[in-house]
């Protein structure tokens, strides 16, 4: 597997960054599934700077963002003709007040991974969910320093998604209803949540009890009273089904729920695409039934 890896400076400049956090909770783990990085130069430099992945030839130093290594990154996640450079997904640790967090490059980068359904993780709650999942998949025992964040009685999870992926959304749902049903809240916007609780009662869910607690539509402000429980950390998971294909009316609001859970990046795992929502509730269903093996971080 091979992975695109980049961090705003923020994250990088020093031992506390959560650049350098993130791979101190997940090296063993990261060895242990071989995983490949094109990192960009200065997430690179800082890896080296502070000993971390010291003797891993799987990492690769691109350039930095200024002389095009995020550029590189996007081509790469769609996929270029040399062997070795197509990308799995890319990890892009981001900063919300990082004025390069939203260059062209950046939301390409996002934009690709959801066109080409891999993985765009922003988080370092998100890496190491995906993490974990790919262990899952892969026949390893599960990791117990990842348990918190599979602790889904006490999680709420956001349910989002734009029209054009609303039927996705109630599919996914229906087809991951009990598992989704172990989180001790789910919480919508607008139309999303009235047709997931329709979707829930269908199924036997009690008729008078709502399976999603529905916020205001997205251009009401429902995805900011969203963000307001992502950053509070009463919202420690949300599933955000976004249209790469159509213009956005009311972009503003949507960055600003994409901003608050970067704001809280050890906390908040964050999916967009359905393909790598469906794989993580796959994992997460296998998970459950295995015994915890040794802890990989």
């Amino acid at each position: 597997m091979l992975m695109g890896l980049a961090a705003n400076r923020l994250h990088h400049e020093s031992t506390e960054g959560a650049l350098l956090e993130f791979l101190r909770l997940a090296e063993s783990g990261l060895r242990e599934m071989d995983i490949g990085f094109h990192a960009v130069g200065r997430t690179y430099d800082a890896i080296t700077q502070f000993g971390m992945l010291q003797d891993y030839p799987q990492l690769k130093r691109y350039p930095r963002g200024s002389r095009g290594g995020l550029m590189k990154l996007v081509a790469e996640v769609v996929g270029m003709p040399e062997p070795g450079r197509t990308l799995d997904g890319a990890i892009y640790l981001i900063d919300p007040v990082d004025p390069s967090s939203i260059f062209p490059e950046a939301l390409a980068l996002k934009r690709q991974c959801l066109i080409h359904s891999k993985p765009f993780l922003s988080t370092v709650a998100s890496a190491r969910d995906w993490l974990e999942m790919e262990r899952i998949h892969a026949g390893l025992p599960r990791n117990p320093q990842a348990d918190a964040l599979h602790a889904f009685e006490k999680q709420t999870i956001a349910l989002i998604a734009h029209d054009a992926l609303k039927p996705t959304m109630l599919d996914f749902a229906a087809r991951n209803f009990d598992l989704l049903s172990r989180f001790g809240r789910r919480v919508g916007t607008g139309t999303t949540g009235q047709r997931l609780n329709e979707m829930a009662w269908s199924k036997g869910w009690p008729a008078d009890t709502p399976w999603v607690d529905r916020f205001n539509s997205g251009p009401l402000g429902g995805d900011a009273q969203i963000a307001d429980l992502v950053l509070d950390g009463r919202c420690q998971r949300a599933i955000f089904f976004e249209d790469p294909h159509v213009a956005r009316q009311h972009e503003a609001d949507i960055q600003l729920l994409e901003r608050a859970v970067t704001t809280v990046t050890y906390e908040t795992v964050c999916t967009t695409a359905p393909q790598i929502a469906q794989r993580w509730c796959d994992a997460a269903v296998l998970r459950s039934h295995q015994k915890p093996g040794r802890e990989q971080g």
